[in-house]
């Protein structure tokens, strides 16, 4: 133990992963890994896919691209620790890399959820004034969203690591988890957490369940616009461009908001690691199949490789 301005903090934490599932630990992180692995591939593919076709180069998909950055950095973020403990019980974690981790949980989370916000707007603005789409989302507008997510991440998740690090820690130092979680790193504090339950509670409500709240209303406003047009195929084809986002959307805030009711049982570690890894994977899976865009160019790039793959490789003059 060391001490830092008369508050004593562990000089590691120990992870203790999903209680009751300490013998099948390995065989979990088979689909886990997997995953990982396809949240990093699928991620990285769409974010270089945006980068390249300049045909991509719109509102949706730029949105889009932030999306896949920030789902490959959460699961850089917590998935390398998370298989080092089921691979090799590698179960302590310095404090200070545990705080660093903490921060970039929440900092991510946030981004993702402003990211999530962006494309509901840009849902709002393409059905509700198509004829303006590209005046309103410029170029300019769209860096500053992209730096306004940055920022509004930093702004709220900051001030998470000073009222952790003032908190003087006694002795435990087990956390019942696979990555550290604001609120178990507190409750180890034989200390009064009011101070980090009332913040915690406030900037829930004014980042991502505002966010809720301004998603509702732009589908509201999109759903009576759809409404309004008088050819069902066209209300159809409306209604297809926003399905990925409302699927992304479930997938993000439900598991969230299930974390938070059951987070004291058992099963609420487990749906926590769930929620942390099956998102990033399926969300570019979920854009890749239903954006006929990215579709028809993923398409076409594998039948220009068919016959080059044909001749073995060998391309003739």
């Amino acid at each position: 133990m060391h001490s830092t301005n008369h508050t004593f903090h562990p000089d590691v934490i120990i992870l203790k992963a999903i209680p009751g599932l300490e013998n099948i630990q390995f065989w979990m992180s088979i689909p886990f890994c997997t995953m990982y692995i396809v949240a990093l591939g699928g991620n990285s593919l769409l974010v270089i896919l945006i980068w390249v076709e300049h045909s991509l180069h719109e509102p949706m998909y730029l949105f889009l691209a932030m999306l896949a950055i920030t789902d490959f950095l959460l699961s850089n973020t917590i998935m390398p620790k998370m298989l080092a403990l089921f691979w090799f019980q590698a179960e302590s974690i310095l404090f200070q890399a545990c705080i660093t981790q903490m921060f970039f949980v929440i900092f991510i989370f946030v981004m993702e959820s402003t990211v999530l916000l962006a494309m509901a707007f840009d849902r709002y603005v393409a059905i509700c004034f198509p004829l303006r789409y590209t005046m309103i989302l410029t170029p300019s507008v769209i860096r500053k969203i992209a730096g306004f997510s940055v920022a509004r991440g930093l702004v709220i998740t900051s001030p998470f690591v000073f009222l952790v690090e003032r908190l003087p820690f006694c002795g435990n130092n087990i956390i019942t988890d696979t990555y550290c979680e604001l609120t178990k790193i507190s409750r180890l504090a034989c200390a009064d957490i009011t101070a980090n339950n009332i913040y915690t509670l406030v900037m829930s409500f004014l980042s991502t369940g505002l966010d809720v709240f301004l998603i509702s209303i732009s589908y509201v406003f999109i759903l009576r616009a759809v409404f309004r047009i008088p050819s069902r195929d066209a209300q159809l084809k409306a209604l297809g461009t926003c399905s990925s986002h409302v699927c992304v959307i479930l997938m993000f805030y439900l598991p969230a908001y299930l974390t938070v009711l059951v987070g004291n049982l058992d099963c609420g570690v487990l749906l926590a690691n769930l929620y942390v890894v099956v998102p990033p994977a399926l969300n570019p899976i979920i854009y890749g199949v239903r954006t006929k865009q990215i579709r028809s160019f993923v398409t076409s790039k594998l039948s220009q490789l068919g016959p080059w793959c044909g001749r073995g490789g060998v391309q003739e003059d």
